[in-house]
């Protein structure tokens, strides 16, 4: 499997970012050169994938650093405003708000000079990217005892190398499988309004030449009746203390689906997305987009000019449904989630 294709890189002063909307037609990179240019592809979902955000943002936060010392103005002043413009790219998505707490922490701390503080928010930046890499690796190992052989997965949206820094949540535990010489094949859900399934997903899983299925969203039911399909796994953009799921729209008509017709449904995610503070997933807030997301295709019209239109980008799928959250520390099966989540946030991770 190739696995060479990289959402973020850190490079000489500036983070560089795989422009996803380009993706699978042009490979087209971003060289970020302040927080600004960060916020706006983050916003406008150039990159997107809640842990690969988390990362993005925590580099923007050295990017405005740097801005700010140049200047001569106070560090600590002006990276509340950087780190505030930041946090509001996307409301979901909770490794936003893990990074750039994590950041803020650095910050909290005394430095002699702007430039050590600069040089530790930097550090702390690259930990969080090189993190992501083996959280990724290790939620690929723990997911793939789940897959059995001949198994045929179904996913939505893009929970892959795109979404993270490397490997993917979802998508790395069918590719640990497949590492492990089982025959997974996939089908991915095309993911409407902005097709990252159609557009991301099929892209990598081609690339790393695992058997994949393009459907459309309303085809998910049909092949689960006809027993297509062995097992639905999923990302996060944020859980809940109770286990409750916020992900990508759709995931919720997929879970409902995979209960009806008794398969298993599993969300594939690093703990930097789970919000304990968060008893429930009806206190996640649902980001609503943009009408011309719904309205247009690839920029061309598909729906009379100026119809009203209700986009929210992601929904709630209650713990119940879940059979199981796939993470670095370990699998936490239905019925735990309460007591396993919180005890797995305080495991530290050996080796």
């Amino acid at each position: 499997m190739q696995n060479d294709v990289r959402a973020i890189s850190w490079e000489n002063g500036e983070l560089v970012l795989l422009d996803q909307t380009k993706i699978p037609h042009e490979e087209i990179y971003i060289h970020c050169q302040d927080y600004r240019m960060v916020a706006e592809s983050i916003r406008r979902m150039a990159v997107r994938g809640a842990p690969v955000i988390g990362v993005a943002a925590a580099f923007g936060v050295v990017l405005g650093a740097k801005e700010i010392a140049n200047k001569k103005q106070d560090l600590q002043t002006g990276l509340e405003v950087v780190i505030k413009e930041l946090a509001a790219t996307r409301p979901t998505a909770f490794n936003l708000f893990w990074a750039l707490k994590k950041m803020k922490k650095v910050l909290a701390e005394e430095w002699p000079t702007p430039e050590n503080c600069i040089k530790a928010l930097e550090r702390e930046a690259i930990r969080l990217y090189l993190d992501d890499i083996d959280t990724n690796l290790r939620i690929g190992e723990n997911g793939a005892k789940l897959l059995e052989e001949e198994m045929t997965v179904m996913t939505i949206c893009n929970a892959g190398t795109l979404a993270t820094v490397a490997y993917g949540t979802a998508l790395s535990v069918i590719r640990t499988a497949v590492r492990q010489g089982k025959k997974i094949s996939v089908v991915a859900c095309e993911t409407r309004p902005l097709l990252q399934g159609a557009r991301l997903t099929t892209w990598e899983l081609m690339r790393d030449r695992i058997p994949v299925r393009l459907i459309t969203d309303n085809m998910a039911g049909y092949l689960m009746q006809k027993g297509m399909i062995q097992a639905v796994i999923t990302g996060a953009d944020r859980v809940a203390a109770n286990g409750d799921v916020v992900n990508k729209i759709g995931t919720y008509t997929l879970a409902v689906l995979a209960k009806e017709h008794g398969i298993p449904f599993y969300v594939a995610a690093p703990f930097s997305t789970v919000d304990l503070s968060l008893a429930k997933g009806e206190e996640i807030p649902i980001e609503e987009r943009g009408a011309e997301e719904v309205r247009t295709i690839g920029g061309i019209e598909i729906a009379p000019s100026g119809v009203e239109v209700f986009n929210p980008a992601f929904d709630l799928t209650p713990a119940s449904m879940v059979s199981a959250i796939i993470t670095e520390k370990g699998v936490v099966f239905k019925g735990e989630y309460e007591n396993k989540l919180a005890y797995y946030s305080d495991l530290k991770i050996k080796g």
